[in-house]
């Protein structure tokens, strides 16, 4: 399955998740992503700093929130693998694989935990086949 099929199938389709996008585990590319939703290079690289070096980027992202596609979240979890992120009625949720950052956006009449679960669901499959 290709990476835009995994966006269109796996995460879009699941009715969970409206917008998504597949980046590299470095943050310096993007493999897949939903028509519209384009992380910038700063905000792909916030997103690794929070999942891989902790301690002081996770204490930012909780006194002034993360950024995706230029919306402004507040963080509702964060730790090594995930991170959950809310902005009025929608929100997102990060998960990091092995190779990979899974990024995808809810909206309002998606209850949080479908759509973490469909996104935690693809990133438990990727871990396990490799990526």
């Amino acid at each position: 399955m290709s990476w835009q099929a995994y966006v269109d199938s796996s995460l879009v389709g699941s009715g969970h998740i409206d917008k998504a996008a597949i980046i590299s585990v470095a943050g310096d590319s993007v493999w897949a992503a939903s028509s519209g939703f384009t992380l910038k290079p700063d905000e792909m690289k916030n997103l690794v700093n929070i999942l891989t070096a902790g301690g002081s980027a996770v204490d930012k992202a909780h006194a002034d929130g993360f950024h995706v596609v230029g919306e402004r979240f507040v963080v509702l979890k964060v730790d090594d693998r995930s991170l959950y992120g809310r902005q009025g009625r929608t929100g997102v949720c990060v998960v990091k694989t092995k190779q990979a950052i899974i990024v995808g956006h809810y909206g309002e009449n998606v209850s949080a935990g479908n759509a973490t679960q469909t996104v935690e669901a693809l990133a438990d499959y990727l871990i396990k086949v490799g990526y």
